[in-house]
């Protein structure tokens, strides 16, 4: 073991996820010196639970753009998910797990919209889920007249967004790790996940080698919906409200996330550990800068920046893949 872990080490540290690892220590670094108490065991609590929404939205976008898709309507259902889990627990009088259960069945509804339409209506995933950006956001709006706000929310329910398991833990953190190692083993550990690849690099040749595309398709997007209708919920138990505006631009930062840890933006490579790295790049910069006093608008143009250097880097990696893999080939 000891003599393969150099190399292992070693390819790491030269991928595109080590050195996004290597420049989340580097910030770590920094705002340990200029920030206020920033290296302490509760802020990094604090960043996780800041990162949990759009982290969700983002392990479950990490599939969909591996097969070549997109979903821009995760922050819209959001917001749906969340004013229909208020009118059911405030105006319905649906116990809060009743009403919770059901906000899955709207984000699982809206994940099998997004799906039929791309798989058998052949309707470009941007096209698609564009539209349906718009329609969950308008019928939130619809449903709250663009002003209703439900709040009053049990202390019970709050708890799961604003307390500690143990007095140290935030307690949607188990939910969050769940859904991260789901996702992982989907993903890196089962012939299922291999075929989302295998679908993002060519869907046509993926269809050729006997994997059903639409059945996959459809499983990844309505994973999306589901997931995004799970961060509804704990957006609503995090925040103590329920507003038509939830998840407002979400949709744009965990992308961001994504592939800003790895994941090509054309499909067919991605991993959710980088995922996970390029989410904490992103928060601990905006919580590092925030206790550093520093101007919010910072925090958006260097995440900007980053995001741009991750899609040249991409590039890059698939054009070098490119021209060695002939070589590789008459070898």
């Amino acid at each position: 073991m000891p003599i393969n872990l150099k190399p292992r080490l070693r390819s790491f540290l030269l991928s595109h996820e080590g050195v996004l690892a290597l420049l989340l220590v580097a910030e770590i670094a920094v705002f340990s010196v200029i920030g206020r108490n920033f290296l302490t065991t509760k802020n990094a609590f604090e960043i996780v639970r800041l990162g949990t929404e759009i982290g969700l939205l983002a392990l479950a976008l990490t599939p969909v753009i591996v097969t070549g898709g997109i979903d821009l309507s995760v922050g819209s259902l959001m917001g749906l998910s969340a004013v229909l889990f208020g009118k059911l627990w405030r105006d319905a009088h649906f116990p809060i797990a009743l009403a919770g259960a059901a906000t899955l069945g709207v984000g699982t509804v809206a994940g099998l919209l997004n799906a039929t339409l791309i798989t058998r209506l052949r309707i470009p995933p941007l096209i698609v889920t564009l539209g349906s950006f718009s329609l969950f956001r308008g019928l939130a709006e619809g449903i709250t007249a663009g002003t209703d706000n439900f709040t009053k929310f049990p202390d019970s329910f709050l708890f799961l967004g604003q307390e500690y398991l143990f007095g140290v833990v935030p307690a949607q953190l188990p939910i969050f790790a769940a859904v991260a190692v789901a996702f992982g083993l989907l993903l890196h550990r089962t012939g299922l996940g291999r075929g989302l690849y295998a679908i993002g690099f060519s869907s046509e040749g993926a269809r050729h080698a006997g994997i059903p595309v639409e059945r996959r398709l459809t499983l990844v997007y309505l994973l999306s919906g589901v997931v995004a209708s799970v961060a509804a919920v704990l957006y609503v138990s995090h925040n103590g409200q329920a507003k038509a505006d939830a998840g407002t631009g979400y949709e744009l930062r965990a992308i961001t996330a994504v592939v800003l840890g790895g994941t090509s933006i054309f499909g067919g490579r991605g991993a959710i550990h980088g995922t996970l790295i390029g989410l904490f790049a992103i928060v601990v910069l905006q919580q590092g800068l925030l206790l550093s006093d520093g101007p919010a608008e910072l925090a958006g143009i260097l995440v900007g920046i980053l995001l741009i250097l991750a899609i040249a880097v991409n590039q890059l990696i698939t054009k070098l893949a490119s021209r060695r893999g002939p070589k590789g080939g008459a070898t």
